[in-house]
């Protein structure tokens, strides 16, 4: 069975027009420069025509990535219950240890950042979070041992 991938629905059409500009613009411009490569001689000596055939194969690659993940998404629907951290939450945490508050978004796999505070409900953290409520308490199991956080808000 394939993988779901769960993304919101800006993601969805982010990835359709990904998809639209690599099968169009992106493949066309590939193909000259496999074209003009090949115009340069013997191909066996050749490294502009290995470097655009590799940027092919890396083209078609990220196609068929893009095609799997909307064949296999389920869009993250917005839930009327903001009480309870789901898939597009924004939660707001306290870490217990040390008192800093952070701001998170729970998202889908496709979509994670942690960077930017976009963590994946695959995540230790995210996992954590899911479906617990404004002032529960979690432990999140980090390499450097459990950190505890206090869930201080949500919102959609």
């Amino acid at each position: 069975m394939a993988k779901e991938f769960k993304i919101s629905a800006e993601r969805l059409e982010e990835l359709r027009s990904e998809l639209v500009y690599l099968k169009t613009v992106r493949e066309r411009e590939v193909a000259d420069q496999i074209k003009e490569a090949r115009s340069f001689g013997d191909l066996s000596e050749n490294s502009e025509y290995d470097e655009a055939k590799n940027e092919q194969g890396k083209l078609y690659s990220r196609i068929a990535e893009v095609e799997n993940i909307l064949a296999n998404c389920v869009v993250i629907e917005d839930s009327a219950d903001a009480n309870c951290v789901r898939l597009g939450s924004r939660v707001v945490v306290e870490d217990l240890e040390f008192g800093d508050q952070e701001s998170y978004q729970v998202v889908g796999s496709q979509e994670a950042d942690p960077m930017n505070g976009r963590i994946s409900e695959e995540s230790p953290f995210g996992k954590a979070l899911l479906g617990r409520a404004i002032g529960d308490t979690v432990t999140v199991e980090a390499p450097a041992g459990n950190i505890d956080y206090k869930i201080l808000d949500i919102q959609r």
